[in-house]
């Protein structure tokens, strides 16, 4: 390929490589006992790389991954990113069927998997025909994954990229029930961690704790941001709030991306517990994926008065489009702050002209860190996007006098339970199939804890148990109902459709 004038294409693997010349013994992960230096690294992930040519991989090869934060997460990421070949990151809470659907649709031709979540896997890998399997930590599915590592090549296999071209595709359920890939490129990330490091002072000496799952956008970004830019990540292998104060104190971690679910989570297990750990190296505490109440807030702010307290907004298409900073924590109720850094906002009425002050209207934004377009799904790609190159997400705000954004309401019926996106038709097409259903709505409701929880609305004679039961068969536990209720009928316009909003009004009184 040839390089566009202006030098080198940016590439995520690219910090990695810096920072193995730069600072080679310098501590680059840590995942409980075991940790991996720059250079150690840097060899690992070019070993990645050329196991997946090895067996007979090219650049542009979608290779999908299924692993929780762990100390291989990194190093996987990399590796694929040094070949040309594109990541398909998968959630390990993800049920069989969900897996299936995205190895099928993603056209992966291999898979790296956790044993542990292998058993998930094994019906999609059938199905998609994958023949390319390295299983981390066992082999029943695949190759020993270290076995392999150890036999292939560590030298760094250098392959030209376009930096606008993906390196991963990562996968958000639509309103239509079927999970979209989002096309990530090189130059969208590559920039995001660069400008995170100007934001939150990244780079060699700083720490941070990889909480939110880093199959996950944001997750993935906040964590490998340290990586790219010459810090330390520590791994969290699963939530716990004791945990993670113990590993911000251990390892003196300066700062740890959350959910607001995650801030309650910490208040539940009450101020004194909390205060027996120190986290005063803690400088940064971001939010983002789900509404922050002000209450809760308020209790964060006073309760890690060292950290300084940022509301993000965004989404796994758009990057980070604005940031609420400590200073305005307080003053601006309900805020997500103004534009991020290289980020235009517009808020605009159903025929696309702005808004006024304090007016509703549907938020679009353009960056450098936009997605590509949604693989293979073009009519998704056009209806979120326009000709100039904005992208919406389908959520309602307002602008302040000082060009400060508000979130109000979503156009679309998303639910965002503990920081994570819950389409309800996803859900009703799975209680519908109940031979004792007749139909079904499926809404978020308020919840103090999880800032939304799903409650299925039910026409038929099918018990709890029974439906409770055949969702957890077919749905990741987090989108399963946590609220059922029956009807006699659900309400509909003159066109057939769920009045999903009077449904919600109904339920929050």
């Amino acid at each position: 390929m040839a390089l566009r004038p202006g030098g080198a294409e940016l590439n995520i693997a690219n910090g990695i490589r810096e920072f193995a010349k730069a600072s080679p013994a310098t501590t680059a992960v840590i995942d409980g006992d075991r940790t991996l230096s720059y250079a150690a690294l840097h060899d690992r992930s070019s070993r990645v790389a050329h196991l997946l040519r090895s067996a007979g991989l090219k650049p542009g090869d979608h290779v999908a991954f299924l692993c929780g934060n762990r100390l291989e997460y990194p190093e996987v990421a990399a590796g694929i990113a040094k070949t040309g070949m594109v990541m398909v990151p998968l959630n390990p809470r993800s049920a069989a069927p969900e897996i299936s659907f995205i190895l099928g649709h993603s056209k992966a031709k291999a898979l790296i998997v956790d044993s542990a979540l292998a058993p998930n896997a094994a019906p999609g890998v059938e199905d998609a025909g994958i023949e390319i399997v390295f299983e981390i930590d066992g082999s029943e599915l695949g190759t020993t994954y270290e076995s392999a590592l150890e036999g292939a090549g560590s030298i760094d296999p250098a392959v030209e990229i376009d930096e606008r071209d993906p390196f991963a595709i990562a996968y958000t359920s639509g309103t239509t029930g079927d999970p979209k890939g989002v096309m990530i490129s090189h130059r969208s990330r590559s920039l995001t961690f660069y400008a995170a490091a100007l934001e939150w002072d990244l780079g060699p000496g700083h720490t941070t704790v990889a909480v939110a799952p880093m199959y996950h956008g944001a997750g993935f970004a906040f964590a490998y941001a340290a990586l790219h830019t010459g810090g330390t990540v520590s791994m969290l292998r699963a939530f716990d709030p004791e945990a993670m104060l113990a590993q911000v104190a251990r390892h003196r971690a300066n700062s740890i991306f959350l959910v607001p679910t995650h801030a309650a989570m910490l208040k539940a297990i009450g101020e004194d517990t909390i205060r027996q750990y120190d986290v005063s190296c803690l400088d940064t505490m971001y939010f983002n994926a789900a509404p922050f109440p002000q209450a809760l807030k308020l209790w964060t702010l006073d309760m890690f008065p060292t950290a300084g307290v940022h509301e993000l907004y965004g989404s796994t298409e758009g990057g980070i489009v604005t940031n609420l900073r400590p200073e305005f924590q307080r003053s601006k109720e309900r805020c997500v702050g103004p534009a991020w850094f290289m980020t235009d906002v517009r808020v605009v009425d159903e025929g696309g002209n702005p808004v006024g002050v304090g007016e509703k209207g549907e938020l679009f934004s353009r960056s450098p860190f936009l997605m590509n377009g949604y693989f293979e799904n073009e009519a998704a790609t056009e209806a979120s996007t326009t000709a100039d190159g904005y992208f919406s997400a389908g959520d309602v705000a307002v602008l302040d006098e000082d060009g400060f954004v508000h979130i109000v309401d979503r156009v679309k019926d998303l639910i965002i339970s503990g920081g994570a996106n819950i389409y309800p038709r996803e859900v009703e097409e799975v209680l519908i199939t109940h031979p004792k259903v007749s139909d079904v709505a499926v809404v978020g409701v308020p919840d103090d804890d999880w800032g939304e929880k799903v409650v299925a609305v039910v026409v038929g004679e099918a018990t709890e148990a029974e439906l409770e039961t055949l969702a957890r068969e077919q749905l990741s536990g987090y989108k399963v109902p946590r609220g059922w209720v029956t009807s006699e009928v659900l309400p509909r316009n003159a066109s057939g459709k769920v009045l999903k909003r009077t449904i919600r009004d109904e339920l929050t009184a």
